[in-house]
């Protein structure tokens, strides 16, 4: 197929344009992936190498999508083209260099829980909470440019450089490196060797969803087209990642950057039914400072069916979405075009739960659910000291099980004997064990170790059958797998059980799979997830659920008035983003009453109390701002019990 086949409008002007460096700003929606492909189509048919070609995006599930897409352009070299997340590129990059090797580091995956030991393991003139600490973390990840306007690289502040010594100290030791610090790793060797081969590799580098890129992502881009023009794809209306220090004054500013950029906008939805870009448009447009210009429905999209419903509480919301998409699906709806939203895994884990108990084939999508429990933590780590015993991490995480300071006293101390005595934690442990070494209120950590110890002795002869063991360490249940708590731990193990070679490759894929989830574009079965992961989906039938104030928006009142606006900004175009994965359905889910321990987890803002007292009490709760300011397209509310669909 030529690459201009039916091609017109915008998507006709950005595929062509021969500028060599283009901005396009597209809304949800309006095309922008397939006319990033014809564009690539165009410079193959021009005479481009297709291995000169880098077409880069912010997640997985995206990178996976134009790889699908590009395999269809029947080019025959269209396969060496480079696609994927900058996160793989750089890592692939730093690997084949012999970047992390030369450096002293070891690119071995911390997850979630182990990371928020470590953290809080440093010791230094550091905020006690993790928070705070984390705050400082995600810092660091970003090369210290928390706005657009700062220039990434080292720590300069005092409290940033001590954090940053603590912590890369810390990694250096424990033989580890964050998953976060891959960017501005690369950043620094690209920026100190000029002599990269990658930053005179490609002659055109293609950057979708630019908006989630931070300043120190954008500059690693920027130092890759050295001899390379530069296309970017975003929309500041859906630039969701301010927590990683991605603002959307990065697509804004991109003009004032790279002077002499051809600008094109796309601005036509073909997804979202009239009823819904309306109400999404009188939302975004509360937002200032935006450059992309308003977004309309194409002529001819589906009139829509939206609903706003209200719910007595939390348990009656889950059972009445429940039965509302079981209803649809008995009506012709496809169980893999139906998708629910929520603020948080609290809200999502109910109406997921209650679809079960319907037949309904649901899964779930949160970071890191597989191991949101101690005991599927636990599991995972002794998988992971049975393939390495000498896993640091691993075995820092174990001593913290069962504790809630994480032993970080005791912990502290045998560290430091390790360190004067140029040892490991392990061999320390041995020596006190053996009663042939004594390190003072130390004790408490021989219990876990002496457990690990058994632990480890009855599973190594299952190392050579790895089916086995993963029926020992993570348990088939009796009914649905994902019921069980092992359930989506057992199925990341074996999905890779075949393909790893020995124990140790077994134990990489198992944590890669943990860390690095995949969210399906096309599945058989309904999902729930957070609003953060629906990024590039689309569904028949959306409900947008737990829409309470505090939930979202949720806005931290400790911060400053300006941080306050800010967030509250960036939850607005969050709220935009999931409302717009529709192309028919759409209900909007909220409720009145919320127990007092759920509210607290939810972060939302509770009203009078209804009844009990102390934990137990049930406050009201009030519904999303945000439905508000969708304007006057949205129908009142309709209580839960008299809602008729």
């Amino acid at each position: 197929m030529p690459w201009d086949d039916g091609l017109d409008g915008a998507a006709r002007e950005f595929a062509a344009s021969g500028a060599p460096t283009v901005r396009a700003l597209a809304g949800p929606g309006t095309g922008k992936t397939f006319a990033l492909l014809r564009r690539v189509a165009r410079m193959l048919e021009g005479g481009a190498e297709p291995r000169e070609v880098l077409v880069l995006t912010f997640a997985r599930t995206a990178a996976q999508d134009l790889v699908a897409v590009l395999r269809r352009l029947e080019h025959e070299q269209a396969e060496d083209i480079r696609v994927g997340t900058l996160h793989a590129f750089c890592f692939s990059m730093l690997s084949r260099d012999g970047v992390l090797q030369a450096t002293g580091r070891t690119p071995r995956i911390v997850l979630d829980f182990e990371r928020r030991t470590l953290l809080l393991d440093l010791d230094g003139p550091f905020p006690s909470g993790i928070t705070a600490r984390d705050d400082l973390r995600l810092a660091f990840e970003a090369a210290w440019a928390r706005l657009q306007a700062e220039e990434p690289g080292a720590a300069v502040d005092g409290l940033d450089q001590q954090f940053q010594d603590a912590l890369l100290a810390s990694l250096r030791w424990h033989k580890a490196t964050l998953i976060g610090e891959v960017v501005p790793i690369a950043l620094s060797y690209l920026r100190h060797n000029p002599h990269a081969e990658d930053r005179t590799r490609f002659r055109h580098v293609l950057v979708d969803e630019y908006q989630d890129l931070n300043k120190a992502e954008q500059t690693v881009i920027d130092l890759l087209c050295e001899e390379a023009d530069l296309t970017v794809v975003g929309d500041d209306d859906q630039s969701i990642y301010r927590f990683k220090s991605a603002n959307p004054e990065g697509i804004r500013e991109f003009t004032a950057a790279h002077p002499g950029t051809r600008d094109v906008q796309f601005t036509e939805c073909r997804r979202c039914p009239e009823v819904v870009v309306e109400m999404a448009q009188a939302l975004i447009q509360r937002n200032p400072g935006r450059v992309r210009g308003a977004l309309h429905a194409r002529y001819g999209n589906p009139p829509g069916e939206v609903h706003n419903v209200h719910w007595e509480s939390i348990e009656k919301e889950a059972e009445g979405v429940a039965s509302f998409i079981e209803r649809e699906i008995d009506h012709g709806v496809d169980p893999g075009q139906c998708l629910v939203l929520a603020p948080t895994r609290h809200v999502g884990y109910p109406i997921r739960d209650a679809m079960r108990r319907r037949g309904v084939e649901v899964r779930s999508f949160f970071r890191e659910e597989a191991v949101d429990s101690e005991s599927t933590r636990c599991a995972l780590t002794l998988l992971t000291l049975l393939a390495k015993p000498d896993d640091r991490v691993a075995l820092r995480a174990w001593l913290s099980f069962g504790s809630s300071t994480q032993r970080r006293g005791p912990y502290r101390r045998v560290l430091r004997v390790a360190h004067e005595e140029g040892t490991d934690i392990a061999d320390v442990l041995t020596r006190m064990d053996a009663g042939s070494l004594e390190v003072p209120y130390a004790g408490s950590l021989l219990d876990p170790w002496r457990e690990l110890q058994a632990h480890i002795a009855e599973l190594a002869p299952l190392a050579e059958d790895r089916a086995a063991l993963c029926d020992v360490l993570f348990p088939p249940g009796d009914g649905i797998e994902e019921d069980n708590e092992f359930g989506l731990l057992r199925e990341a193990a074996l999905q890779v059980v075949d393909e790893a070679e020995d124990i140790v490759r077994f134990s990489d894929l198992v944590r890669y799979r943990i860390a690095q989830p995949e969210v399906p574009i096309e599945t058989p079965y309904a999902r729930v997830m957070s609003f953060h992961k629906s990024k590039g989906l689309t569904a028949d039938l959306l409900v947008l659920a737990g829409l309470i104030q505090g939930a979202i928006p949720r806005i931290d009142e400790r911060d400053t008035q300006a941080e306050q606006t800010a967030q509250l900004e960036e939850q607005r175009r969050l709220f935009f983003v999931g409302m717009t994965r529709t192309t028919n359905i759409l209900v909007f889910s909220s409720y009145a009453t919320l127990d007092f321990a759920t509210a607290k987890r939810l972060g939302a803002s509770i009203g009078a109390r209804v009844r009990g007292r102390g934990r137990n009490a049930v406050h009201r709760v009030v519904a999303s701002q945000f439905l508000e300011e969708l304007g006057p397209r949205l129908a009142r509310a309709v209580r839960g019990q008299a809602w008729e669909f």
